[in-house]
């Protein structure tokens, strides 16, 4: 028992450093978790803040839709034509028979 007895405070010097080399480890992995956590919080709140652009664009276009579809005085097969013939809207050409026969 004699030669056991250096060990005693051998393994008292290990636990006084290992004890507190655990408890940095664990800190830093702490953080770690934590600042993943908030990278994949961005992540998300940056996916929902282009959807919700994506959204407020695609609503946008369709209340242009609903008023040409909706406006009384909308010559859609005038339009139709000139963007057919990549003329200007003020171009005709001729009457709709004429159009026709073209």
């Amino acid at each position: 028992m004699g030669d056991l007895g250096f060990l005693i405070p051998i393994m008292g010097i290990i636990m006084g450093v290992s004890i507190p080399i655990t408890a940095i480890k664990l800190k830093h992995r702490e953080r770690i978790e934590q600042m993943r956590l908030a990278a994949s919080g961005n992540r998300d709140t940056g996916s929902v803040e282009r959807q919700d652009a994506r959204i407020e664009v695609l609503e946008d276009r369709v209340r242009v839709l609903e008023r040409i579809v909706t406006d009384g005085g909308y010559d859609l097969a005038h339009k139709i034509e000139a963007l057919r013939d990549e003329r200007p809207l003020g171009q005709r050409v001729g009457t709709a028979e004429q159009r026709e026969r073209i």
